[in-house]
């Protein structure tokens, strides 16, 4: 039942994905631009209600006595978000500080529903402690209970606490009195307003699709109106490639005062999705190669291995988030086969949502990346010091 309703959910997905972004023009999607623009209407009118009730007080905000670092971005998906949170996380942690990650696990397995509903209807806060996901020294979760992205930054952070709840005030105070930890990282946290205290907002944006659509949701990809970026303190251009002139200018009349850093993805090795075994970029040139993917804009991985001197035989792409079926990863091989690829390709973030499988008529790999900043390197330090010695 679970499995059905996920795949229904995909499609949906897929689909207003496509009427949103005006792939599809018949007249079904016309009428359903109409709707989902009234409803971004609505939208507008809480997302700013919402804003002013925290500013004027009547909802209130909490602190926790350390530092807090909200990274996340205005609009929906894609913008290569985990890596830069690896990225701050190594950063603070190489400069003294005790980092916590704090994530509400997008599709992690929720908490079983009846308990759920016996706290609505007493009117308690849930006492659930909050999913454990690495304590600093082992990874004690998988990727169905923890999500994609709060487990894989525990797989690439030995050494840094990672912890899911929808309620991160809870799970801070929990990092703050079980590890000891001094700095919470809110994982897509621009827009999380309950937790402030000594806030620093970085706030990233893809260079290819700054602003989505232009319209919020859900006409639109935009969780906010572009002149909310003027809370953010630091600011990303991912995905840069140079010629971001124009963009720069937009977000300096929207926030004059935050650093504009550039970076890209840039990837590291590959690693074998079933036996760990490691090679460098150099083993992709000249390979004819299967692509298999379910994130949010899959362009730009599958760009990224061509730039590598493989050709791209086959590439097939799923839904952000999909979690991948055995016949799934059964078909992909079939089909990779059938174009003579050499080996088939994923992206971690992917591999972790892979099930085991006997049959591997063909090498699985997936692609590690770092985040490498090509323009503002100054102001990311002074970003961390900042952070550090407030």
């Amino acid at each position: 039942m679970r499995e059905k309703f996920r795949a229904w959910a995909e499609s949906g997905e897929t689909f207003f994905l496509e009427v949103i972004f005006e792939e599809r023009r018949d007249w079904k999607a016309r009428l359903t631009r109409a709707i989902l623009f009234g409803g971004s209407k609505v939208f507008t009118v809480i997302v700013k209600l919402r804003r002013w009730l925290y500013n004027v007080r009547i909802l209130r905000d909490k602190t926790l006595g350390v530092q807090v670092i909200a990274i996340g971005n205005l609009t929906v998906g894609g913008t290569g978000k985990t890596p830069v949170v690896e990225k701050f996380a190594r950063e603070l942690r190489d400069a003294g500080r005790n980092v916590a990650i704090l994530s509400r696990g997008y599709r992690s397995r929720p908490a079983p529903l009846h308990r759920k509903l016996i706290n609505k209807i007493l009117l308690r806060d849930d006492q659930t402690p909050p999913r454990v996901v690495s304590d600093g020294k082992s990874l004690l979760l998988d990727s169905e209970t923890a999500g994609d992205e709060p487990y894989m930054l525990a797989s690439n952070l030995k050494d840094v606490v990672v912890l899911v709840d929808k309620d991160r005030v809870k799970s801070g105070r929990y990092a703050i009195e079980k590890f000891g930890c001094d700095t919470l990282l809110l994982d897509d946290g621009f827009q999380y307003w309950h937790l402030r205290g000594r806030r620093h907002d970085v706030v990233l944006i893809d260079r290819q699709q700054p602003f989505g659509n232009e319209h919020l949701l859900p006409r639109g990809t935009l969780r906010e109106p572009p002149s909310h970026l003027a809370r953010a303190h630091t600011i990303f251009i991912t995905k840069s490639d140079g010629n971001t002139a124009a963009l720069r200018e937009r977000i300096a009349k929207l926030n004059p005062h935050a650093p504009i850093i550039e970076c890209v993805h840039q990837p590291l090795y590959f690693e074998d999705v079933f036996t760990g075994e490691r090679v460098g970029l150099e083993f992709l040139a000249g390979k004819k190669v299967a692509s298999l993917s379910g994130i949010a804009q899959p362009e730009s991985f599958e760009q990224s291995l061509v730039k590598l001197g493989s050709e791209l035989v086959y590439a097939k792409r799923f839904a952000d988030h999909h979690r991948f079926t055995q016949q799934e990863i059964l078909n992909a091989i079939n089909r990779a086969k059938k174009r003579q690829a050499d080996i088939i390709v994923t992206t971690q973030k992917d591999a972790v949502r892979f099930p085991k499988i006997d049959r591997r008529d063909l090498p699985f790999y997936f692609m590690r990346v770092e985040i490498n900043i090509v323009n503002g390197a100054d102001g990311f330090q002074d970003c961390v010091r900042k952070i550090c010695f407030r």
